[in-house]
């Protein structure tokens, strides 16, 4: 079956949308990441003048430690919530950009179906084991894409579950030493 020029120009045209489409997802997360870098950088410098007004005004050994301990656990909690919104910024951009391309795919897999089942009921007296190949070659490569496709879907909730885990024993560990010092 061949295409027409009018068809070719459709997949085309179709092409160059998702092509736009995933570019704009990927820019969007870029510029969140750029947003959230600009406010960690801004606080960062408030903080670091706070810390120094603070450590200017401190009269004794006793009450420097106090205050390096007191600004270690808000430092682990806040390096975490940045793990963390890094991660949500990933993870939102990766899945837009999934959801465009799984639609791409499920398009692609059509069309290619229908190609052939075109080139199926044209096909000459005697083809039938050769169509037969053909079709079971087709369903063992959709099985093998959706086999892969849930395997990426596991791996990503593993991963997110991993990084709640490690996020959250972060701040632990850093909420750790001030209960000791306020018991």
């Amino acid at each position: 079956m061949m295409m027409t020029a009018e068809q070719l120009v459709a997949a085309h045209k179709a092409n160059v949308e998702t092509l736009f489409g995933l570019t704009q997802k990927a820019f969007e997360g870029v510029e969140k990441l750029v947003e959230l870098n600009l406010q960690v950088a801004k606080a960062s410098l408030a903080e670091a003048a706070e810390h120094a007004q603070a450590t200017l005004s401190v009269k004794d050994a006793q009450e420097l430690l106090a205050l390096q301990a007191s600004l270690l656990q808000p430092s682990a909690e806040k390096a975490a919530a940045y793990s963390r919104h890094v991660y949500d910024i990933a993870s939102s951009t990766n899945a837009e950009v999934s959801k465009i391309a799984e639609a791409q795919i499920a398009d692609v897999q059509k069309k290619f179906m229908a190609v052939v089942d075109n080139a199926v009921k044209n096909a000459p007296a005697g083809t039938e084991n050769a169509v037969a190949l053909v079709k079971s070659a087709v369903a063992a490569a959709n099985n093998a894409f959706e086999s892969v496709h849930k395997a990426a879907k596991q791996a990503a909730e593993v991963a997110e579950a991993n990084i709640q885990a490690v996020t959250s024993s972060a701040v632990k560990a850093a909420q750790a030493p001030r209960a000791k010092r306020s018991a």
